[in-house]
């Protein structure tokens, strides 16, 4: 059993705004970093059609060499639209080489898994083995949850949890969970959890606002989804995610890596810039354990895949129209459903667009964005280097631009 640290007033400490600013982003972007570097559209391996080479859209192109331009080690990005599918990346595939990223590579997708936990759950509510409104407590009994908290309230994130990899207090200041960033997260990163242990620690601290009352983004809420899902179904969390939507949908290069800690197969490196004793330091981190957020942030995938998911997502082949609307539902302050974000984009760009990015503690990031009907996507990984950036302030300059080019023709939101 890995020890858990307790809040005391020794783990309150004052966060700086940034961390503060994306504390509650679907990209964790305050806790990594990247690298300038030049490069180019490549194809990937898989037969695609005449418009998935580079050459064929420069201003997507464009678009990702933004990402690198402004300090990213890498991006690989998958368009599919009225014009076809088109792939390209740009950067480095790994630091201090020339080769791009492959943009059939595989990547840590981080809070992205969040979408497909929400997705099972709510299958589990189509066959009627799960209540939208019933207590957690039915179904995980022994945790001693309270009882006010329902199934909808993990979705929405309005459950009052404590955030597991750290939250914040009343008072704004920070208190420390399992380390999720800095030297510690480094130092521990190949360290296994069990979703009992996550769940637990989290209970051990007081809620941060009574269920159902406010709206705070926690790992939490999606460990006890995984937790319900395998207490319901009798079956791994892994197994019912095969069996329901990785293998229905022959996404065969998505993994739920459990305490797997490499990438299989092709892939960018991530890096990660901490400061140890003063100093600054990078490490890749392509290697990482992500037991620390199962269910909530651990799976693996690539960018053909997630295209396959939220294309079937959206255009209702998983779930039953009336439940895709409730998940599409935006709620409470972050405009959050049942795992996915609802966007505005403003009429000059078709209106809603839904998605949810995500990243690891370190090194990843990936996009994942649909329009309602699923015709039209994107999906991306960002890779960071050792550039010494603001990593927050890069992802949303650079972000707008890629949105406006796909969803919006090229034309400025509004």
């Amino acid at each position: 059993m890995t020890k858990t640290t307790r809040g005391t007033d020794n783990n309150r400490v004052r966060m700086p705004r940034v961390f503060r600013r994306v504390a509650v982003t679907t990209l964790a972007a305050a806790l990594l970093a990247g690298a300038a570097a030049p490069g180019v559209a490549t194809a990937d391996s898989r037969p695609v059609p005449k418009a998935a080479t580079g050459q064929d859209r420069p201003e997507l192109q464009k678009a990702v060499q933004t990402w690198v331009d402004a300090g990213f080690a890498g991006m690989q990005m998958r368009v599919h639209d009225q014009q076809g599918d088109w792939v390209g990346s740009a950067g480095v595939r790994k630091l201090g080489q020339t080769a791009k990223p492959p943009t059939n590579g595989r990547f840590w997708i981080g809070s992205t898994t969040k979408t497909f936990t929400a997705t099972v759950v709510l299958q589990l509510v189509a066959e009627g083995k799960v209540g939208l409104d019933a207590p957690v407590a039915n179904y995980l009994p022994k945790l001693g949850l309270d009882r006010r908290i329902t199934v909808r309230m993990l979705l929405q994130h309005t459950s009052g949890l404590f955030n597991y990899t750290g939250d914040f207090n009343d008072d704004g200041t920070w208190e420390l969970g399992i380390p999720a960033a800095g030297k510690d997260w480094v130092d521990n990163r190949f360290r296994s959890y069990t979703p009992e242990q996550l769940a637990r620690l989290a209970l051990s601290k007081p809620p941060r606002f009574e269920p159902g009352t406010d709206q705070r983004y926690a790992n939490t809420n999606y460990t006890l989804a995984l937790l319900l899902i395998e207490k319901v179904t009798g079956h791994s969390y892994a197994d019912e995610m095969q069996r329901r939507i990785l293998r229905p949908l022959r996404m065969r290069d998505t993994v739920v890596p459990g305490n797997r800690t490499n990438l299989p197969g092709p892939h960018a490196h991530g890096y990660y810039r901490y400061q140890d004793a003063g100093e600054w330091k990078v490490v890749d981190v392509a290697r990482q354990n992500l037991s620390l957020l199962a269910g909530a942030g651990d799976m693996i995938s690539t960018t053909q895949d997630l295209q396959t998911f939220i294309s079937a997502l959206m255009g209702g082949k998983l779930l039953p129209a009336p439940l895709l609307a409730e998940m599409r539902k935006p709620v409470g302050p972050y405009g959050y459903g049942f795992g996915l974000w609802v966007q505005d984009l403003g009429p000059s760009c078709g209106g809603t667009i839904y998605q949810h990015n995500g990243s690891p503690p370190g090194g990843y990031g990936a996009l994942m964005y649909s329009t309602a009907d699923g015709s039209k996507t994107l999906t991306a990984s960002i890779t960071m280097g050792d550039a010494a950036i603001d990593p927050a302030s890069a992802y949303q300059k650079a972000l707008p631009e890629l949105l406006k080019q796909v969803f919006c023709d090229g034309q400025a939101a509004g």
